[in-house]
């Protein structure tokens, strides 16, 4: 039962801990036992995820104030760099919890993805990071569904029909949907995928049904002669609406599409982070006995 943001909190920590004792001996430790375990940095980076405080030195200062949950805080230089250290952790966290969840077991999935911006668009021509970020695969990209283009990343995610999101490939900006997508199913068997427009490939779809037993639905464009009935569409319509769902946590509660990092690394550790804490939110609901369309937001109570 969560009653308060101090429950939630324990949860968050007693799922973790129970997940990094299990996991902890694939990591090896160099030096001391630091003072703050390691299970309890991981809770608080994933919480402070959930609280949306994705700036470290706002999610330290909250944890400053809650020192009956979490009594040693760290630096942010050694939390920044002991969360990056643990960066295959945070992923490691999400793969267990999905062994864990029945739900993630639905072969039917829907495809979408998300605008990683890491400069913003007017700054990339006079900024000293522009180079760093092209050096480690950023490109200009265009996001039709927003009518801008970005500079940076874009976020592709495959969710199952119940929310839960099971594999995700990032990806410069200008790659297509349909040329990530087939990459990410490729590694995946037995689905069904439905994806918007940007899918559409007779050739991919019929490589991956042989392949991989994948079938990959898309509703046709208004200029293919094959149509869909107008009962399927709406079909097609209601099921999309669940992965608007899933992007608007993303985005508004986990804020996944503003970029804080200063390093290809560090926003891959966050990306990680906000994935398992999303995964490990929706773990908690089921054990709860809630849907798994809980909203996050509210699971985290807002202080």
């Amino acid at each position: 039962m969560i009653n308060d943001f101090n429950d939630f909190c324990t949860w968050m920590y007693m799922v973790t801990d129970d997940i990094w004792l299990k996991i902890a001996p694939f990591f090896k430790r160099s030096g001391p036992r630091p003072a703050c375990p390691d299970s309890e940095l991981l809770a608080m980076a994933l919480i402070g995820e959930c609280r949306g405080w994705d700036v470290e030195t706002e999610m330290l200062s909250h944890w400053q104030e809650h020192r009956d949950l979490f009594p040693v805080i760290p630096t942010q230089s050694r939390f920044n760099r002991r969360r990056r250290g643990w960066m295959p952790a945070f992923n490691l966290i999400r793969r267990v919890i999905l062994q864990c969840l029945d739900i993630a077991q639905d072969h039917q999935c829907v495809m979408d993805s998300l605008p990683l911006p890491v400069v913003q668009f007017h700054l990339v021509p006079s900024s000293p990071a522009t180079s760093l970020w092209r050096a480690n695969g950023s490109t200009f990209g265009r996001v039709p569904s927003k009518k801008q283009t970005i500079f940076g990343y874009k976020l592709h995610l495959l969710i199952a029909m119940n929310g839960v999101i099971l594999d995700f490939e990032l990806a410069p900006a200008h790659e297509t949907d349909l040329e990530v997508g087939f990459e990410l199913l490729s590694e995946h068997t037995d689905l069904q995928v439905l994806g918007d427009k940007a899918y559409i490939s007779a050739a991919k779809a019929a490589q991956l049904w042989q392949e991989n037993r994948v079938v990959l639905k898309t509703i046709p464009r208004r200029n293919q002669q094959k149509q869909l009935p107008r009962t399927t569409q709406r079909l097609f319509n209601a099921v999309r609406q669940m992965i608007e769902t899933v992007n608007a946590q993303l985005s508004n509660q986990f804020h996944i599409e503003v970029n804080h990092a200063h390093t290809f690394w560090g926003l891959c550790t966050r990306l990680y982070t906000k994935l398992a804490a999303h995964t490990l939110c929706i773990y908690i609901s089921r054990l709860l006995g809630k849907p798994a369309f809980l909203q996050i937001k509210a699971l985290a109570f807002p202080i």
